[in-house]
């Protein structure tokens, strides 16, 4: 690993969606409409307040996976990934800098998005506000994560959006956002119990309520991230056929 090479991996990356004002707009302005329309759907019910936390973390899951997997999987079919292996820069270095860069960006989205909800749209919190934007961000940072390893698999845009249904509508359906996990039947909450987004989903409504600890939820989504780190870099191609 070569912290150097990283770091100007993370720098290109950020200068790129800088430049970008779409892809800006749909990682720090979209969860936040998407939350404030649930917010106004749900308007004089409990609803909101009961999956809103949850939802926190679906939302940035969900855009940083597709604008994460799309970006990577474009570098690759234009030949940018194939110019930069030729340079003394690895593998794992890529993924890296990719992570980061992105990992930043969900920073601000998570500050957004919570600011939002709990501020805009009335978001009841009963734990600290700043403990729910990390684990928002590290949501997010898994959304990311998997996101550049379904790069690694796809060879069109299309692809990437076929992987959805395989990698992220389970997670959504089975990680509590709809039905608490506690309600699943016994096969389903087994199966969610391999699933990241339920220990993060987990954590989220733990500090929203401020009902107890959330280090092994967090521990678990970490080790998520750092595997599909590790198995991205183990599987990225130089270009895409």
């Amino acid at each position: 690993m070569n912290p150097v090479a990283t770091l100007a991996t993370t720098r290109r990356v950020l200068t790129q969606v800088r430049h970008d004002p779409r892809t800006i707009g749909l990682l720090v302005v979209v969860p936040s409409l998407l939350i404030g329309l649930m917010a106004w759907l749900f308007d004089e019910t409990p609803v909101f307040q009961t999956v809103g936390p949850a939802v926190l973390g679906l939302f940035p899951f969900i855009v940083m996976f597709l604008v994460t997997s799309i970006s990577t999987l474009r570098e690759r079919r234009s030949g940018t990934l194939e110019r930069l292996l030729t340079l003394p820069i690895g593998k794992l270095d890529i993924i890296l800098g990719y992570a980061l860069a992105f990992g930043l960006l969900a920073v601000v989205q998570a500050l957004v998005a919570v600011g939002f909800a709990v501020w805009v749209c009335g978001l009841e919190v009963a734990g600290s506000v700043w403990l729910l934007v990390a684990v928002a961000v590290l949501d997010a940072l898994l959304g990311t994560t998997l996101g550049l390893l379904a790069s690694a698999f796809a060879r069109t845009e299309f692809q990437v959006v076929q992987f959805m249904p395989a990698l992220v509508f389970p997670q959504v359906l089975l990680g509590g956002v709809f039905l608490a996990r506690d309600s699943l039947p016994d096969v389903l909450h087994a199966i969610s119990d391999f699933l990241p987004l339920s220990y993060a989903i987990d954590a989220l409504n733990t500090v929203a309520a401020d009902s107890g600890e959330i280090g092994f939820d967090l521990l678990v989504v970490a080790a998520f991230a750092v595997g599909a780190v590790a198995l991205g870099a183990l599987t990225l191609r130089r270009r895409t056929a």
